[in-house]
């Protein structure tokens, strides 16, 4: 039986991301006590062991190789190796494969019940795309690791949830992508991992419109009268509480959002500029419809504020309390 199971305490892995950016930084703030969960923190020790040192913070780490050793009030190291030494705000693609090789490692242990749950710091494409490694993002990888057809992106902050039909296209290429199958598929996962996930016993999602004014019946576009409304409507008879489509610049009312669990926005610039004016530093990304619990900090490696002390661990905090329910609820 696994260890959190026993004490009803998740264990919680945790990715820190790219190794030059803040995501050691914010894994060192971390107070393990202050959470229900037992934190392991997935990285390279002497990495860990010098950025503590150049942000002079007295964090002991405790180094185990397996999760079973983990201990619930100290902050865990399972360790694994950079290829070379990480410079606070310089990036090198050399340690890339590093950084693919901490998810493995918690993707592995969650999908082989050792963890409960994945955290993941922030990780800088660019550089692992310039490696040789085709990686689109976390939500991508993690789908195809865990041989999942279909996944659905959500922001979350203590206030507001922004699902997402699309993630990340080209405008251009948004309206083509939205089709009546993947839809409906999108729909029944929001559904059923609110339920599953988030203890809400009849979930209620605003479905937006794509075209201003929803469409302005078929005057500004026809997606609303061809896609979205056959759907809400399939997906009524199917019992899901859902309602739209209602237009984007309506749907982030406060009367609307008052009797609404989720926004299932169209695409990522469409709901997210919302929700990250409305809870900046707080925000966290939720993978949907996944075999495990993965959440994610929604904020990029800032490698400016490496190693200075000034990064801020809220929504890493945030994430970890969120991963954390998740665990419970399921």
């Amino acid at each position: 039986m696994l260890l959190s199971k026993s004490e009803s305490n998740p264990i919680v892995a945790i990715t820190p991301g790219e190794p030059a950016g803040i995501g050691p930084d914010i894994c060192l703030s971390l107070v393990p006590e202050a959470y229900e969960a037992t934190l392991i923190v997935i990285a390279d020790p002497e990495l860990m062991v010098e950025r503590a040192r150049l942000l002079k913070v007295n964090c002991p780490l405790n180094v185990i190789t397996q999760a079973s050793a983990a201990q619930a009030n100290k902050l865990n190291l399972m360790p694994v190796t950079t290829a070379v030494p990480s410079i606070p705000g310089l990036l090198n693609s050399d340690n890339a494969g590093y950084v693919l090789n901490t998810l493995e490692i918690a993707v592995n242990g969650c999908l082989e019940k050792r963890f409960d749950a994945m955290v993941t710091g922030p990780v800088q494409k660019s550089i692992i795309n310039d490696a040789g490694y085709p990686f689109s993002g976390h939500t991508e990888w993690l789908a195809k690791k865990t041989q999942t057809d279909r996944v659905v992106m959500m922001l979350a902050t203590s206030k507001l949830r922004v699902a997402l039909a699309t993630t990340h296209l080209p405008l251009r290429d948004v309206a083509d992508a939205i089709e009546q199958s993947s839809l409906l598929e999108t729909i029944e996962i929001l559904n059923h991992d609110m339920i599953n996930k988030f203890q809400l016993d009849q979930p209620r999602i605003l479905v937006c419109g794509l075209n201003p004014h929803a469409g302005e019946q078929g005057h500004l576009g026809r997606e609303e009268i061809d896609v979205i409304e056959p759907v809400i409507q399939m997906a009524k008879s199917r019992g899901i509480n859902v309602i739209g489509p209602i237009p984007a610049d309506t749907a982030f009312t406060p009367a609307m959002l008052s009797n609404t669990d989720v926004v299932l926005a169209m695409y990522h610039d469409q709901g997210l500029p919302v929700l990250k004016h409305q809870g900046f530093g707080d925000a966290v990304n939720v993978t949907l419809g996944l075999p495990i619990v993965r959440t994610s900090v929604d904020h990029g490696t800032a490698l400016d504020l490496a190693a200075t002390g000034k990064a801020d661990a809220s929504s890493l905090d945030t994430a970890i309390r969120i991963a954390i329910n998740m665990c419970q609820s399921s």
